[in-house]
């Protein structure tokens, strides 16, 4: 393992998962354009390192087009987050590094989050989890969500969003692409974030077809993490709108079975951003 970088701090715009803070263990990243996530226990840590290794030995042409995973750079034995001493994590590509003001949504994919190796406890555990969010009933969640303006922030605790009904949901995604996250959706906004070539409608359905075809791999409790860049006046800047997966401790061989797991959560997330684009003419969300 190299040296640890310096200086390290807890990300600025992490909007899920374990949070390097109150003296937690969490992530940390370097500036230089590194985000070093820390190994957890429980061989999860260990399987998410192995995910990413065969990953980066896979053939081109066993992979989408373009790259939804961020690039991996090893491990590294780090000082950990929360004063326990050394601990390994893994080195990753940071995502939002090149943004100055980063509009970010988290969305965990599929009706089913655990994964069937799990204890009879952690699927426990995941079912009721499942069952008191929309993972059940719509195939994703919202883990987070993040969007600065001039008057600040809109950034729902996790409490609010666990609480989130498919209403809810949708009202998210369509605050997500307005200029004002408290009133509707800005409509060039929302047609340069989610329509065009290059925006997430696109993406998600280059994905999509990926998933049609893909068995090496059955993707449990991982996340599609949509950013693009909010200007001074909350417009899309910089042309650039980023969709990557997230999150691999859960992720099994496939066995030449395709994951209608992920495949049916994509699905539904796609009809959803969809709807933002055709219900614009709507007055009121």
């Amino acid at each position: 393992m190299a040296s640890p970088p310096t200086p390290l701090r807890a990300p600025e715009h992490q909007v899920a998962g374990h949070q390097a803070a109150e003296g937690r263990l969490g992530p940390l990243v370097d500036g230089a354009g590194l985000f070093f996530k820390p190994l957890q226990g429980d061989g999860r840590g260990d399987d998410e390192v192995s995910f990413y290794t065969l990953l980066s030995s896979l053939p081109s042409s066993s992979l989408p087009s373009s790259s939804f995973f961020p690039s991996f750079h090893g491990t590294r034995l780090l000082p950990a987050s929360d004063g326990s001493g050394p601990h390994p994590h893994l080195a990753l590509e940071d995502l939002v590094a090149e943004f100055s003001n980063p509009a970010i949504v988290d969305i965990k994919i599929g009706s089913r989050t655990w994964y069937p190796q799990a204890s009879e406890d952690y699927i426990r555990k995941c079912f009721e989890k499942d069952q008191r969010t929309t993972s059940a009933s719509l195939g994703f969640r919202i883990s987070g969500i993040q969007i600065r303006d001039g008057s600040g922030a809109w950034k729902p605790d996790r409490g609010e969003i666990r609480r989130f009904s498919p209403r809810d949901v949708r009202i998210a995604l369509r605050r997500f692409v307005s200029s004002d996250p408290r009133s509707d959706p800005d409509r060039a906004l929302a047609a340069a974030v989610y329509g065009g070539a290059d925006g997430v409608l696109a993406k998600l359905g280059e994905l999509k077809r990926w998933f049609e075809e893909q068995t090496l791999f059955h993707f449990n409790s991982v996340s599609v993490l949509v950013v693009y860049e909010r200007d001074a006046g909350a417009t899309l800047g910089k042309g650039k709108v980023k969709v990557k997966l997230v999150d691999f401790a859960h992720v099994v061989e496939g066995k030449g079975v395709i994951d209608h797991n992920f495949l049916g959560g994509l699905c539904s997330l796609i009809r959803f951003i969809s709807d933002v684009l055709t219900g614009l003419d709507e007055n009121c969300i």
